[in-house]
């Protein structure tokens, strides 16, 4: 096969969405430049469009509350797009009607299936709606559905045996990446004091993502409320511009990466409470920028972030949050950035990623299938 056909499709995608959406336009990216792969994307959007090796959209609802995503309520088309792409292997990026219409058309078509397992589904949506039941049931389904597929990619050790765990035995580590060539220590800049109107001598960290409940912002806001001056918190991520406290700036979530990497370079640290992160690209980012990482010890974050390359501070406690934060600075900071910046290079760049990736995608083109004639993946009405 000389020009496969790989498409992408998810729900978590818009812009100004995070990880995923960085994960998908990176890999778009990088086989562009680096093989004769065809890539198409389908995901939601403001109105239908279908461009066979872009961006493909289907119109959806805005979501309110979100990071500007969009809930397209037509499953059929979904799969009906899919089908007329005439994928080579199609790879899933959540676990809703756009994993569903994907093995359908892998199905019918006698084509590789992959999955990657961003969030932690049976974990979030237990926490909002409350119940180990709730959590079980959905166990059951993950399970259920990640077992039609061929590979289900894991971000960290902590997913893929979390998968083994449900029943999902084909589950591979698959670390995300970083471009170390946007996310560099050259975006560093004396710019940012004077920006926030601090002093020289400030301390300031920054906190980059989604304001959400898992991210556990209100252990930073006490956390920095014991530091007091002249530690401050940056907040990147939110709506509008505003001062919580008088040692704490929230911002806009930044859309233009270079942007963003000025932002992570500029800062001394990021620190990060959230105790069930899957991954945590955004430390990475910050690594690569040269910067030291203060995180909680939980979640996947302890598998790249040790006391070379940052702290760690116990989950949920204030306390030692602030405890960390002040110890990061009795220690030579521009060596744990540097420390930081090589580990990234070493084991964390996109380019690295996708070659891993790719062969398990090679892999899988190899195996002989048969479709399964006669129907289309979903019937037209």
């Amino acid at each position: 096969m000389s020009n496969p056909h790989l498409v992408d499709t998810t729900l978590f995608f818009s812009p100004t969405s995070g990880g995923v959406r960085r994960y998908l336009t990176a890999k778009h990216a990088w086989l562009a430049a680096h093989s004769r792969w065809q890539h198409t994307l389908v995901v939601p959007g403001a109105v239908d469009r279908t461009e066979r090796g872009g961006v493909c959209t289907i119109a959806g609802h805005s979501v309110p509350g979100s990071f500007n995503y969009r809930l397209p309520l037509n499953p059929r088309r979904w799969a009906q797009l899919l089908d007329a792409l005439e994928p080579d292997l199609i790879e899933a990026g959540d676990a809703f009607h756009p994993a569903w219409a994907a093995w359908r058309v892998a199905q019918r078509r006698g084509i590789p299936l992959a999955a990657f397992y961003h969030s932690n589904l049976p974990q979030i949506i237990s926490r909002r709606v409350g119940g180990s039941l709730t959590e079980r049931a959905l166990g059951r389904y993950v399970s259920w559905l990640y077992g039609r597929f061929d590979v289900v990619f894991a971000p960290s050790r902590l997913m893929r045996d979390l998968l083994n765990g449900l029943g999902v035995q084909q589950a591979v580590h698959q670390p995300l990446g970083v471009d170390a060539e946007v996310f560099s220590p050259q975006r560093r800049g004396e710019w940012l004091r004077p920006r926030l109107g601090l002093p020289p001598q400030a301390r300031v960290l920054v906190f980059a993502g989604r304001f959400a409940g898992e991210k556990n912002l209100p252990v930073l806001l006490d956390a920095f409320a014991r530091l007091g001056s002249p530690y401050h918190l940056l907040l990147i991520g939110g709506g509008r511009q505003a001062q919580p406290a008088a040692n704490v700036t929230m911002l806009p979530y930044r859309r233009d990466s270079i942007e963003f990497a000025e932002w992570l370079a500029s800062a001394d640290a990021l620190v990060h409470a959230g105790t069930k992160e899957t991954f945590g690209l955004v430390a990475l980012e910050a690594m690569a920028c040269g910067r030291p990482v203060v995180a909680a010890r939980a979640g996947a974050i302890p598998e790249f972030v040790d006391e070379r390359v940052g702290m760690l501070a116990e989950p949920g406690s204030a306390a030692s949050m602030a405890e960390a934060i002040a110890t990061l600075y009795e220690r030579d900071i521009a060596e744990l950035g540097a420390n930081a910046r090589a580990r990234v290079l070493r084991r964390f760049t996109w380019h690295r990623a996708f070659q891993g990736q790719m062969a398990t995608y090679a892999a899988l083109l190899g195996r002989e299938r048969v479709g399964v004639p006669g129907r289309e993946a979903v019937e037209t009405s």
